[in-house]
């Protein structure tokens, strides 16, 4: 085990500490004392996040917690807050240190510096222009946006008005992007005419027109106009103009006070049947959550002597929840450091230490990204020395899927060669559930590569047997016991809560389970072994089984499928596609082909299988439903009598193809 060195500044856990001394008369002998009061007083930890971290609103609130059930908890109510104002509580402190709001850069090298007074001018200016286009308070806005300052700044000015955000990443296909938007009806689609990624440019203005023609609730759009498109979208605004305006009442404009659970966002993470599920996040909630989880990844005011010049950077894209964490940095004060391309380059020449120098180009303090792009660097044996001047990276974060040991190790050893002993991981594991992390970092406590320090504060989690019982050092299924702040305040369109109700608490009654496999040691520190349920996740980006099988299933030859995404500890994950195909037809290179290019162009690139295997039946339920959780637990080590009910199978002879599949590559037990 390593500790962090004592010569960086006092760890922002370690500030609200000494603040729970001073102001509270708390004092705690260990992080494991401070977490378990945390989880047990909801209502003195969730009040005292509020206090220290001065959150406004203009009227009292009855307490923190005003009904401890889960679900159904009601917070802070009679508050009135807004996610822009506490944006902006910071921004004169900040800009007169000379901090700017947002960098960034495109693949091109196009570097763009944002001033907060600059960013809250533009936030402005398009707040203005959604309420004299009628957007009012609960309206949707839909924005098809990559990772530049306009994303930032149509999310800050929906927040402004009381409107809801939706977000979609320009990778995804028609489809995806329909699936998701169209089940909220926005009145507002903001969206970009090109990109530019992995070396090549991309015309999207066809897409955005498309999405035009299948959203009929849209009645404005808003276009981020680019060198790579040949056609400007018909009856848009363009997204510079509208943001351009300057006068008295951009000045005077201040963001709305809305009530505590009032819908900010609307993200998706999606199941194994049906349509995405869109989840609705409070402002309130997201605000009192994104606070708590700025103190484990330890960034705080930028304006802060010993902290001044802290940027952050976490390598996302728009349709990963990580994108809603790196602007949550702004309610700190810190700068945020926006990369918009390929992390490895351009596709005919990979260079993964693209990001690296993008790093030192901007003197990043914090660099997080999927644990899947460090795990390339080090198969590419990146040379850290060799990627600029790195000596400003005091952290580095991973998530998305479990961070195998010798990458962690790889990755403490390169920094060793530059100077930098003992580099900090804080290795989170949350989810677009949350927008927070439920295991997480800690500056102050050892660290043990491969393994996430500590569960973060207020999120009372517990590993569960198969018996419901919390176990220690022992796999089980994550769980959480105790309400957040953040968790959901439903899905759009859910009536009965239906689907919200069978996504987290179908297992166990007012037991929220996440659906990760995870081990708490002794120590307190916590190891993800993977997704307990069917649902893909590639690099920390989510999409339904559903989806993939809509993709497929729609070319002739293809009659059923089925997918399973594998992850586990210290070993690369697989994205296996089972096909069931045509009688007498074979599986060839130019039918994977054709797959994987009908999945690239409805969904994305990054759900294209590693591996595609021809199977005799896929095997399924007599309600017809496919056994894809018995089928990963089997091809991850589980024995088959444990796994299936054969009993309830409409097939149970397909079953012996699958346990001799597994067993041929070693992963069954």
């Amino acid at each position: 085990m390593k500790s962090q060195s004592a010569t960086l500044p006092i760890s922002q856990l370690r500030r609200y500490q000494d603040w729970l001394a001073e102001h509270r008369g708390l004092r705690f002998e260990s992080y494991d004392a401070l977490w378990r009061w945390s989880v047990s007083d909801l209502e003195g930890f969730w009040r005292s996040i509020w206090d220290h971290d001065q959150v406004a609103s203009p009227t009292p609130f009855e307490a923190a917690l005003v009904i401890d059930r889960m679900p159904g908890a009601v917070w802070f109510r009679g508050a009135h807050v807004n996610y822009a104002h506490q944006v902006f509580r910071h921004a004169s402190a900040a800009h007169a240190a000379g901090q700017p709001a947002i960098v960034s850069e495109d693949e091109l090298g196009n570097i763009r510096s944002t001033s907060w007074p600059e960013l809250r001018r533009q936030v402005n200016s398009l707040a203005l222009k959604l309420r004299e286009q009628g957007i009012e308070r609960g309206d949707r806005v839909a924005a098809y946006l990559s990772n530049g300052p306009e994303a930032v700044v149509a999310f800050l000015a929906c927040s402004s008005i009381g409107a809801i955000w939706s977000l979609c990443a320009p990778d995804m296909g028609i489809q995806a992007v329909k699936d998701r938007f169209g089940q909220i009806e926005p009145k507002v689609l903001i969206g970009i005419d090109g990109v530019h990624y992995g070396g090549r440019s991309s015309d999207r203005s066809a897409v955005v027109m498309q999405l035009q023609a299948v959203l009929p609730s849209v009645v404005t759009t808003i276009i981020v106009e680019t060198s790579h498109s040949s056609q400007r979208v018909p009856g848009s605004l363009s997204f510079a103009s509208v943001v351009a305006r300057h006068g008295r009442d951009v000045e005077s404009f201040l963001p709305e006070w809305l009530p505590f659970d009032h819908p900010l966002w609307i993200l998706y993470s999606s199941g194994t049947t049906g349509l995405p599920k869109p989840i609705v996040h409070g402002q309130g909630g997201v605000l009192l959550t994104t606070l708590a989880t700025a103190k484990h990844i330890d960034i705080g005011a930028s304006y802060v002597p010993e902290t001044l010049g802290e940027r952050f950077h976490w390598f996302t894209s728009t349709g990963w929840v990580m994108w809603n964490v790196q602007v949550a940095a702004l309610l700190c004060g810190t700068t945020i450091c926006l990369y918009d391309g390929s992390p490895s380059g351009p596709k005919d020449r990979l260079d993964w230490s693209t990001l690296w120098r993008f790093v030192s180009r901007h003197k990043v303090t914090f660099f997080g990204a999927g644990a899947a792009f460090f795990g390339n660097c080090k198969k590419a044996s990146v040379q850290i020395a060799r990627c600029g001047d790195l000596s400003a990276v005091r952290a580095l974060g991973s998530t998305g899927s479990p961070l195998p040991m010798e990458v962690q190790e790889w990755g403490t050893k390169e920094f060793d060669t530059i100077g930098t002993r003992d580099i900090w991981w804080c290795n989170l594991s949350g989810g677009t559930d949350l927008t927070a992390a439920f295991c997480t970092g800690n500056r102050d406590l050892p660290q043990t590569p491969g393994e996430m320090q500590c569960r973060q504060l207020g999120s009372a989690v517990e590993a569960w047997n198969d018996a419901g019982q919390a176990v220690i050092d022992e796999v089980g299924e994550l769980v959480c016991v105790r309400p957040l702040p953040g968790m959901p305040l439903f899905f759009w369109g859910d009536e009965g809560n239906r689907r919200y109700l069978a996504s987290y608490f179908e297992i166990y009654p007012r037991i929220w389970r996440h659906g990760d496999w995870i081990k708490i040691t002794p120590t307190g520190s916590c190891i993800i072994y993977g997704r307990s349920d069917a649902t893909i996740n590639r690099h920390g980006v989510r999409m339904g089984t559903s989806e993939i099988y809509a993709a497929v299933e729609e070319l002739p030859d293809v009659l059923d499928s089925l997918a399973l995404d594998l992850e586990y500890l210290g070993k690369a994950g697989r994205l296996l596609l089972f096909v069931v195909l045509r009688p007498a037809m074979l599986l060839d290179e130019a039918l994977k082909l054709s797959i994987g290019e009908v999945i690239r162009r409805r969904l994305s690139a990054r759900f294209v299988p590693d591996e595609i295997i021809q199977v005799p039946q896929i095997p399924r339920t007599l309600s017809g439903k496919k056994q894809e959780v018995p089928l990963k637990r089997l091809y991850l080590g589980h024995a088959a009598d444990t796994t299936f009910s054969r009993e309830v199978m409409a097939n149970p002879d397909c079953v012996e193809w699958y346990i001799a599949d597994a067993r041929s590559r070693r992963l069954a037990c």
